[in-house]
């Protein structure tokens, strides 16, 4: 068993999870794993992807609890040895009409959309194998010159997070202040953006880099780890308003997660819904930046 090639997927019942499951069944030579925080919508979408012919794992997983990622990092490492494929899609995303305070809304996007997959991430990456793939979805405004509050705190702000220097306890204690900022209602002056997924997105695409640096200096061979935007997608996060297809949603996250071994590029980076590598820091956004 250990010699198997393992896949998996976070977020993974519904959505561009589920649709990264379909690429992933159909494309990935190994067992691939469908996690969802819910059990039973995890085995009814497991079902789902059996009537298409596929035969992909469930096992629960809920990102937000440590004792879970925990107990499924314990279960991948004593039925496998290890992981080759790592797809962090599991997120939140609240609603524009959401009548949450600002500040609780950053506690909880941040929480769950930074610091669970961060989590997840430490618990999984010391199960990867030589030529492991991490493909992490993130966002069009998940793009650095999101950060766009008042100037020149803005300006700052976006130089700390695309330095080539930044740490992953500095790009934490980032995304720390924005949530402060956020509680104590000043974040525009502080220079934040004014949406919590917004911000939880370009700490997860500034961590990427971070990321690769520690792969690259890492004793196992060939580490890759990339963040995506997939698109403006029809699911439930998009209140079914995004033009696209669960399926054109899956194209970048598993591209990033089936990039072949021993490749130069792309590495650390930001890539497009249709695969394009994007300046995370200078753009220009593709298109209509969707």
């Amino acid at each position: 068993m250990a010699s198997q090639r393992v896949a998996v997927v976070t977020g993974a019942n519904k959505g561009i999870g589920f649709g990264i499951m379909k690429e992933l069944c159909a494309k990935f030579d190994g067992i691939v794993y469908l996690t969802a925080r819910d059990e039973g919508r995890g085995k009814a979408a497991q079902a789902e992807l059996n009537k298409l012919g596929f035969s992909p794992k469930f096992h629960p997983l809920d990102i937000d609890n440590q004792a879970s990622i925990d107990k499924f990092a314990e279960y991948i490492k004593n039925t496998y040895g290890g992981l080759d494929v790592l797809v962090n899609n599991a997120a939140i995303a609240y609603k524009n009409a959401a009548t949450e305070p600002f500040g609780e809304q950053a506690v909880n996007t941040v929480r769950i959309n930074y610091f669970a997959t961060l989590a997840l991430c430490h618990a999984l990456f010391p199960l990867l194998r030589p030529h492991a793939r991490v493909s992490h979805v993130s966002s069009c405004v998940g793009f650095l010159g999101k950060v766009n509050g008042d100037e020149p705190q803005a300006a700052a702000l976006r130089e700390k997070f695309s330095s080539s220097s930044l740490t992953e306890e500095e790009c934490g204690n980032l995304m720390n202040q924005f949530v402060k900022a956020a509680q104590d209602g000043n974040w525009k002056e502080l220079g934040w953006g004014s949406s919590t997924y917004a911000m939880s997105k370009v700490g997860l695409s500034a961590l990427t880099p971070i990321q690769q640096r520690a792969f690259d200096a890492d004793t196992r061979a060939d580490l890759v780890v990339n963040s995506c935007h997939p698109g403006y997608v029809d699911t439930d996060m998009t209140s079914h308003k995004g033009p696209l297809t669960i399926e054109e949603g899956a194209v970048a996250p598993s591209y990033l997660a089936l990039l072949p071994p021993n490749i130069s590029e792309p590495k650390g980076a930001y890539i497009w819904k249709d695969t394009t590598p994007v300046d995370w820091v200078n753009g220009p956004l593709p298109g209509n930046g969707y």
